[in-house]
């Protein structure tokens, strides 16, 4: 009986280590255990506790398996001399699981420094490996570099070919996330250690790496193809990353293939798997989702689960980056500017790096595509031209093709917004993205969504573009707007403005009346609609309501009054071509103004799409 207990733990380490099956191996460490605590056997039962806790930190991802394996490696340790190798090995597990819980890594890059000065080439080999895996913010980097590096030296030392294939994949993941160019040769080094004999456990994250690189190349459904059955291998191997990487590297997919609402279903089930851990990017993809299909309520749920994670001051993880992509994305879907720049100012340390979700599986191109959305959302142009021009060279680098056409086509946005539709550099940079998207099969999202429109609300206007809507207060710009609004395309003389009219000029000296044109035509059409709605509501008894709508009535009168002389005439004003362009172009510009405080989008799109002079227009392109 002690010869087949050893037998199972031999198999057991030989799974882990060789192999790579953290499956098998966590069925044959689990058997050994009862059986050694059976016999009493102490060497035996820490040798088996130790091997439940496999490869990886945070392997057992249920509450229920985490905390037994936890109890068990407790239990086995106080079971053991405190000096001993093993002793030594548990106490390094402990502290990287309970630093991966707490989200910190000061406990095990202490047993780092411990175990150093042991001198057991094994203890530290693993301890290496779980501080690197405990250290997977983007500041953090340049540290899981050095251990990295470290860890490859101490494999020389252990003779296990498990530490010297670990130690290649993070020093090859670290140089993916820092953008390091040489990142590719690392990966071709690891593949040819792997060459042969094979180990399941790094395969499997190194395929999840071959899918990102094949969607950098734009090869979408290679990509698609590879993310499946990788995801199966991973599952059969018993990597319980499996379940996540899919719907991370899926997720990627959609969204440059313009079809990312398609996996709400999809991402909302995914939130009930306990695969999951504490990992909260599938919220934020969700967020994102959910706001590209139309399903505000939803997105904003997402959005408000993240605040005290995501969205806060605390520990990043290795899937923060991508969170807060998807975050920018879904707040300027939404138009939230104030989401838009807080997530701007906690990204802005982290320009220099690629949004990639660890291990390297999922790559979004330069955080400073980030940075461009978020200070478009917020109406800061030139910020978000330099951060998208910057995008653009990054991704050429990374050799992510659709993140360049995607950074370039929001390029372009960025540059109408800022200078018009028909400036030269802003269609230079659309054009080009749409052709960089043709080729690549992938659909880019309509940016500016549709035409600007307004219309009377109560005493405000109601000025919207696509989600966006601004809320501004009653000035005479605002009538000129309306009727410039309601005939994109056309030009206006401002004199016709001026009097009151979008109707033809019927000659210089014509006289026209006021608030007789589109923006009259909308308060009079409200006036009818606001009759029968007050009507309706006094038949139904609902007072209150019909009190708000009479107001509004009132109000409408009162406006439509001052257009009209005490014999109710309409009043008429001598169009001089001068004072006309002047003071239309001066009433435009405020009303301008007012709409560019309440969202600044919409100011920009305003500025860089309506004309005054002698001939005003509206030109949405």
């Amino acid at each position: 009986m002690i010869e087949a207990l050893e037998r199972a733990l031999l198999d057991g380490e030989h799974a882990l280590l060789v192999e790579g099956d953290l499956r098998r191996a966590r069925e044959l460490f689990h058997v050994a255990y009862h059986e050694a605590v059976r016999r009493g056997d102490r060497p035996a039962t820490a040798r088996a506790a130790l091997g439940l806790g496999g490869m990886w930190v945070h392997e057992h991802r249920t509450a229920a398996g985490a905390a037994m394996v936890r109890m068990r490696q407790r239990e086995a340790l106080s079971l053991l001399d405190a000096d001993s190798p093993v002793a030594l090995r548990l106490r390094i597990r402990l502290a990287a699981e309970d630093d991966h819980r707490g989200g910190g890594h000061d406990a095990i890059l202490a047993m780092v420094s411990e175990t150093r000065a042991a001198g057991d080439p094994v203890a530290l080999a693993e301890a290496l490996s779980l501080a690197h895996q405990c250290a997977p913010g983007p500041e953090h980097g340049a540290a899981r570099l050095e251990l990295a590096r470290e860890l490859i030296g101490v494999a020389s030392r252990t003779g296990r070919r498990s530490d010297l294939l670990t130690g290649l994949l993070w020093y090859a993941v670290d140089l993916l996330l820092a953008a390091d160019p040489h990142a590719e040769r690392a990966l071709g080094e690891l593949r040819d250690a792997l060459d042969g004999e094979g180990h399941q456990a790094v395969e499997v994250v190194l395929g999840g790496i071959e899918v990102m690189l094949d969607l950098r190349a734009g090869r979408f459904g290679q990509a698609e193809e590879r993310a499946a059955a990788w995801h199966e291998r991973g599952v059969a191997a018993g990597d319980h990353e499996a379940t996540g990487r899919h719907g991370c590297q899926l997720a990627a997919v959609r969204w440059y293939q313009g079809r990312i609402g398609e996996l709400v279903p999809r991402l909302t089930n995914l939130l009930n798997s306990p695969m999951l851990g504490a990992d909260d990017s599938p919220y934020a993809c969700l967020a994102v989702a959910a706001a590209a299909a139309g399903d505000r309520r939803l997105a904003g749920s997402m959005l408000a689960r993240l605040r005290g994670s995501v969205l806060a001051d605390g520990p990043r993880t290795g899937t923060w980056l991508v969170s807060m992509y998807a975050v920018v994305e879904a707040a300027d879907l939404l138009a939230d500017t104030e989401l838009a720049a807080r997530a701007g100012a906690l990204l802005a340390p982290y320009a220099e790096l690629p949004v990639m979700t660890g291990p390297g599986i999922a790559c979004f191109g330069s955080a400073r595509h980030s940075l461009g959305v978020a200070a478009i959302t917020t109406g800061d142009l030139d910020r978000a031209i330099g951060h998208l021009r910057r995008a653009v060279d990054d991704n050429l680098a990374l050799g992510h093709w659709p993140a360049v056409a995607l950074s370039r086509s929001r390029l372009g946005q960025a540059l109408v917004l800022r200078d018009g539709p028909r400036q030269e550099a802003a269609r230079r940079q659309l054009a080009l993205a749409e052709q960089e998207a043709r080729a690549l099969g992938m659909a880019l999202p309509r940016q500016v969504a549709g035409r600007v429109t307004c219309r009377p609300s109560g005493p405000r206007w109601r000025v919207e573009l696509g989600a966006r809507t601004a809320l501004v207060d009653h000035c005479v710009g605002m009538l000129h707007l309306a009727a410039l609004l309601a005939d994109p395309g056309r030009e206006i003389p401002a004199a016709d403005l001026a009097a009151g009219s979008a109707g033809p000029a019927t000659g210089p000296e014509s006289a026209q009346r006021l608030l007789d044109g589109p923006a009259g035509r909308a308060y009079k059409n409200r006036l009818a609609q606001l009759d029968a709605e007050i009507q309706e509501l006094e038949s139904n008894h609902q007072r209150q309501q019909a009190h708000g709508r009479r107001a509004e009535r009132d109000w409408l009168i009162t406006e439509l009054a001052s257009a009209t002389g005490l014999s109710g005439r309409a009043r008429t004003l001598a169009p001089g071509g001068e004072r006309a362009r002047t003071a239309v172009g001066k009433a435009i510009r405020r009303a301008v103004d007012r709409i560019a405080a309440a969202d600044p989008v919409i100011g920009a799109e305003l500025r860089a799409t309506v004309r005054t002079g002698v001939r005003c227009s509206y030109d949405p392109g």
